[in-house]
């Protein structure tokens, strides 16, 4: 076998597994769907990530409390070294700009004195080459504005916990709504396809009547109408049902190639008239906590501006070497030692005012976060009420609908039993046919109402 043979099989079998992975099949109940949601639903795993953020910004503000150590080196050579002119104060010039005349020299000439009786010095202060290397160590001792946000940093972890919170519970109702969905579009399914068999027989039926004289062809084309127009519906539901599954998938963060089948079925799910009416519990709800938890953060941050007015303390110290020598090999020979405590005092004194108003800013978004928060009080309860009414209202005329299919159905088998036993029409009948399908169709948008009214009901309990 060459190497060109060898690299096709290889191929072909990556593209198997590849294949084969992204075209999973998957069974899932309610539960084990919203489960993967949650380990898998993008939105999920940011807020997861959101969450590690913010334990990491905790860990952060302690750090600028904790001693901080820097080490430092240094090493320079210079190129010219820097001149420093100074007075002579050591011995004076003949070159001064002083002369006096009452002083003469041995050939009676004036003496010329120097300005100030000295001249200047053209002095270079320093070595060709430098070195020193030293650490540095702070010590915060009293800061308001750390105080406080130490208090805040772990708010804000609260923050972010309660942010996701919400995106799992975002996830539960998506997810939960998606798969009620395709239940419904199942049932949907089962009872289009019990029409198509039904009205298959009957046309069937209908056709041997005509065939030998019992029924005229109008009963042949309106029941042959009837069932184009069923198999076309079946033929359209076949699609919805793979849209409404995709759209699980993508609720659930699976990939859209991967196969998914639905285990739970509308008879474990469908008994919404059982459910207990309970009082709305909004302090119970996250997204209440979740603004709660944001008001906090404001009256943190108005407290800040307050503390940061104070004096902030804080200890210093640093030991360092140099070496200083015209000779670089020779730089090391000595080290000079300088160590250096110390304590400092920032005290604000006047300024422009900036501060003040930073700190009234504060204190007004503190005061809109307290109204916020009865505002949203107000709007969960009036939430609970309306989700308890439509609860009411979605499972009563679900109730109703499902009655009427029933009723639809038993007047489709008395309208045939007449139709075949002849004394009645075939128009009985397609109108029959018409009524049940009429009914079968309110029972499914009933039905889909009533389990979304169960959800939101579900939501505004916190559950």
């Amino acid at each position: 076998m060459n190497l060109k043979t060898k690299l096709v099989g290889f191929l072909m079998l990556l593209s198997s597994a590849i294949h084969a992975q992204t075209n999973s099949t998957y069974e899932f109940s309610l539960q084990q769907a919203i489960d993967y949601a949650l380990q898998n639903q993008n939105a999920v795993k940011n807020a997861k990530l959101d969450k590690q953020i913010s334990e990491q910004k905790v860990k952060e503000t302690i750090a600028l409390g904790l001693p901080q150590v820097n080490g430092k080196a240094t090493a320079q050579k210079f190129l010219d070294i820097p001149t420093q002119v100074i007075p002579n104060f050591i011995s004076p010039s003949v070159y001064g700009v002083l002369i006096d005349n009452n002083v003469k020299d041995g050939n009676g000439n004036p003496i010329k004195m120097p300005a100030n009786g000295y001249s200047n010095i053209e002095a270079r202060f320093g070595t060709t080459y430098n070195m020193s290397y030293g650490i540095d160590v702070s010590q915060l001792i009293f800061d308001g504005s750390y105080l406080v946000g130490l208090q805040a940093s772990n708010v804000y972890k609260d923050l972010t916990v309660k942010a996701l919170e919400r995106s799992q519970n975002e996830a539960r109702v998506a997810v939960t709504k998606a798969y009620y969905a395709v239940l419904v579009v199942q049932k949907s399914r089962e009872l289009l396809d019990a029409n198509v068999i039904r009205l298959k027989k009957t046309l069937d039926d209908t056709k041997a009547y005509y065939q030998n004289g019992f029924a005229e062809k109008i009963d042949v084309d309106r029941l042959t109408v009837i069932y184009n127009n069923i198999v076309t519906e079946r033929e359209n539901l076949e699609r919805v049902y793979l849209v409404t599954n995709n759209l699980l998938k993508f609720q659930m963060g699976m990939p859209i190639a991967s196969e998914l089948k639905l285990t739970d079925q509308l008879t474990e799910v469908l008994a919404v008239e059982n459910i207990p009416l309970e009082g709305p519990n909004v302090q119970a709800r996250v997204e209440y906590q979740l603004v709660k938890t944001q008001m906090r953060l404001m009256e943190l941050d108005y407290k800040r501006n307050i503390f940061s007015r104070m004096p902030t303390v804080a200890a210093f110290g640093t030991l360092s070497k140099n070496a200083q020598n015209n000779d670089y090999t020779k730089l090391t020979d000595k080290l000079f030692p300088t160590t250096i405590v110390g304590l400092s005092i920032t005290v604000p004194l006047v300024g422009s005012g900036k501060k003040f108003y930073q700190t009234n800013q504060a204190k007004f978004a503190f005061e809109k976060s307290k109204n916020d928060l009865k505002n949203l009080e107000n709007a969960l309860t009036l939430e609970s009420a309306s989700a308890q009414t439509n609860f009411k209202n979605n499972s009563g005329q679900l109730k109703n609908q499902t009655k009427n299919m029933e009723l639809a159905t038993e007047v489709l088998r008395v309208a045939k039993i007449k139709y075949n036993q002849g004394v009645g029409s075939s128009l009985e009948v397609v109108s029959a046919e018409t009524a049940l399908k009429e009914a079968e169709n309110n029972y499914i948008a009933a039905l889909y109402n009533a389990l979304i009214a169960k959800v939101e009901l579900d939501k505004t309990y916190g559950k």
